[in-house]
């Protein structure tokens, strides 16, 4: 039995108990895609919805599929049985619901569009009209988690802290809600994806204009007005859970950069490095309260916490009641197919009953243990939007991310600072940031390029407390980079023919790669690369949760 199950939990996730049949009640299922690619919302969603179709398909479903976007994986004409090119809109679903009839509709795995189309469709009747029953998670659900008010109330009753917040129509509310809140504030529109129309105002003048561009991003025309948690720590549980209420944690991520800073534009790290056991543990326990008290009967769900780095006073910030963004992040960094699983679970399945993909023995009610690290860095185009502030907020700017995966923070955080392909070194880019003022500043202020700036700072002998004093970063991520910083000035001081193997390993391990190390010994990458090989300083490839595979 896994340790990391409740008492409750183990009473009844054993393999060999007796297996509940999945629905045969049902023929026909639909599911509806994200759309147009967009920021915030792109191929993690035709991932997630792919996985969906083939694993319901498998179980002799007929899948009707609509999306908008003709350009994905799950538009192939094999991954559903009926596949609609069409318009994601209520009157274009009920005409296809009043033709396919299908007897269940799966809301989510289509991102953001998936849920509000669902939502509309409810409200116009169409689902009742029809019979179509929601699977995973049903109206009054998908609401408590997308409605802010209502999410509110619901964690309020069960106990757990929210931050102080108020929700406005129109302008006149929101003035009379910051008068009480006080500045800053976070404004968050309902119902949007990837923080649309969302902000961090200081005064009543940002206050008018924010509120007003969040009212015509939200759906519902309502706006969440929240106290600042700005430079508290961030961090996402994605958590499933199946009809009997049985829950686990698939991953925990971190993020790099404090609350202020949109998880989409964030550099993100699974599993989470800064809390003690104790602390999360206690997190977990809140995520199970949260999908429990929400009501998202069977599937994933991404919740969000924010925590005081002073005090370890915790709150909950919000959550999303399907897959996510960071659930295909999750699923890629785990194993873990979460998008598959959460489809299996809204069939009937329970967590206990369906295998691993990878090892195929131990059975996905095991919450996965990463022995390795995982950290994805975002990728933005702000080249291609001139005119778009370069600085990053609560609404997200991203058009891509890498993730890469190391045996620890320093190593992934390196090779993904690698395959971001971007023009000229981190090198350059850290020599432009030579005055001290202006790097107080990418330092203070979230940008793009801060990454950057924080090894410029190391570099010049700034401290980790000034630095995590300027940027509001965690010390332990900042002394991480620090050690990488040490290790290439260390490396620096060396030729080729002379740098010790020692340091050459421990420089590997850090993530250095073969072109930064060349430059660094001012040699070939082939020299260099030779000489490695001469020394048999080899790269090992792992596999998720299996042996490793050494290269020839």
């Amino acid at each position: 039995m896994s340790p990391f199950l409740s008492a409750s939990d183990r009473d009844i996730l054993t393999p060999e108990s007796a297996p509940v049949p999945r629905r045969d009640n049902i023929r026909s299922i639909l599911i509806f895609g994200s759309g147009p690619i967009v920021i915030g919302q792109a191929c993690e969603f035709d991932y997630s919805g792919t996985q969906a179709c083939r694993a319901l398909r498998n179980e002799g479903y007929r899948v009707v599929l609509v999306n908008s976007n003709p350009a994905t994986i799950m538009t192939d004409p094999e991954v559903a049985d009926a596949t609609y090119v069409e318009p994601l809109t209520p009157e274009i679903a009920e005409a296809i619901i009043g033709q396919e009839r299908p007897d269940a509709l799966l809301p989510t795995v289509g991102g953001q569009t998936g849920i509000n189309l669902t939502l509309a469709l409810d409200e116009a009747g169409v689902l009742e009209q029809w019979g179509v029953e929601l699977l995973g998670a049903g109206i009054e659900a998908l609401r408590r988690g997308e409605d802010r008010q209502l999410f509110k109330e619901a964690m309020e009753e069960n106990g757990l802290e929210v931050p102080r917040r108020g929700y406005a129509s129109g302008l006149g509310e929101a003035r009379e809600i910051a008068a009480g809140l006080g500045y800053p504030l976070i404004i968050r529109p309902s119902f949007t994806l990837g923080g649309e129309g969302g902000g961090v105002v200081y005064n009543r003048e940002e206050l008018e204009e924010r509120v007003a561009v969040a009212l015509d991003a939200s759906p519902t025309r309502q706006v969440l007005l929240e106290q600042s948690v700005l430079g508290w720590k961030e961090y996402e549980l994605e958590v499933m859970r199946d009809r009997r209420d049985n829950a686990i944690v698939v991953c925990s991520v971190e993020n790099f950069d404090a609350m202020g800073v949109h998880t989409g534009d964030s550099v993100t790290v699974a599993p989470q490095q800064t809390l003690s056991d104790r602390e999360y543990q206690a997190m977990r326990d809140d995520a199970f309260a949260v999908i429990r008290r929400v009501g998202v009967a069977t599937g994933g769900s991404n919740i969000q916490f924010a925590v005081d780095p002073a005090t370890g006073r915790r709150v909950v910030i919000e959550m999303n009641p399907r897959v996510s963004r960071s659930s295909a992040l999750a699923s890629k960094a785990t194993g873990f197919p979460i998008a598959k699983i959460a489809a299996l679970l809204a069939v009937g399945y329970t967590l206990d009953e369906i295998r691993n993909d990878i090892t195929g023995k131990t059975y996905a009610a095991f919450e996965p243990s990463l022995d390795y690290t995982v950290v994805k860095i975002p990728r933005w185009a702000f080249e291609k939007f001139p005119d778009t502030p370069p600085e990053l907020g609560t609404s997200m700017k991203s058009v891509g991310e890498v993730m890469a995966i190391g045996a620890t923070f320093r190593e992934a955080l390196m090779k993904g600072l690698a395959s971001l392909e971007l023009d000229g070194d981190v090198a350059a880019r850290e020599a432009r940031m030579a005055d001290p003022i202006k790097l107080r500043q990418r330092l203070a202020v979230p940008n793009w390029q801060r990454l950057f700036a924080l090894f410029a700072a190391l570099r010049q002998g700034w401290s980790v407390e000034e630095v995590a004093a300027a940027s509001q970063i965690d010390p332990w991520f900042l002394r991480e980079i620090a050690e990488i910083v040490a290790v290439e000035a260390e490396v620096g001081c060396w030729d080729l023919a002379s740098v010790p193997e020692l340091l050459l390993r421990r420089a590997r391990r850090s993530g250095l790669s073969v072109t930064r190390l060349a430059e660094l010994l001012d040699c070939p990458d082939d020299q260099l690369a030779a000489e490695l090989k001469r020394r048999k300083i080899r790269p090992v490839f792992k596999r998720v949760d299996t042996r490793p595979v050494s290269r020839p």
